[in-house]
């Protein structure tokens, strides 16, 4: 009887560990635990955000460079093809996928990029603003308007400060131009010197 009475203890013991051993399992983190756990987060969003904004808008002024350089080996090709000047728009270098390229749809960039022309048609975060200087005075294939002897191509941010910051032109020239502080946004045709952009790239 007395061995039978310990072993009840003991089983009772047992009893009492167990439960205070799930009591301790179903009772999780701490209110203090959980806020630790949020502040962390948040201050590793706090610096990775921005970071990645930074990179994002970094592709995009790359993505825009690129672009640029496109528009002017087109305009370029253009130019030598068809014997009309520069091309009078971005439509006229880009355009419609069609069976054969003409004077008026060349097809030497890829529609994307002659539509990005308005902040809501961008590319990559930034539109062009395409303009022409001195129209062309010779001599017009048949079916073919008359383009420009000069031109030049402004890029600027859909967002500024969020999808780029910089604004960027390119011209005849082939060199391309740059204002850092985004104000600068003019394409006047003629070159972007002229336009007011001050750094060289």
């Amino acid at each position: 009887r007395h061995a039978a009475m310990k072993s009840k203890e003991i089983l009772a013991g047992l009893e009492i560990t167990q439960g205070e051993h799930m009591n301790r399992k179903q009772k999780g983190f701490s209110l203090i635990e959980l806020l630790i756990v949020v502040a962390i987060i948040l201050i590793i969003a706090a610096i990775a955000i921005p970071n990645l904004l930074r990179s994002k808008m970094a592709a995009n002024e790359a993505s825009a460079v690129g672009s640029l350089r496109t528009i002017l080996t087109a305009n370029v090709t253009f130019n030598s093809t068809y014997g009309v000047g520069f091309a009078k728009d971005l439509v006229t270098l880009g355009g419609p996928a069609g069976p054969t390229a003409t004077c008026g749809n060349s097809m030497l960039i890829d529609p994307v990029l002659s539509a990005a022309v308005t902040a809501g048609t961008a590319k990559s975060g930034y539109f062009f603003t395409y303009t022409g200087g001195t129209a062309f005075t010779g001599t017009l294939p048949a079916g073919c308007a008359a383009g420009w002897q000069t031109f030049d191509v402004g890029a600027q941010p859909a967002v500024p400060g969020t999808t780029g910051q910089r604004t960027f032109c390119i011209d005849q020239t082939g060199v391309i131009m740059d204002d850092p502080s985004g104000t600068i946004k003019a394409a006047g045709g003629v070159s972007c010197s002229t336009d007011g952009y001050p750094n060289s790239l």
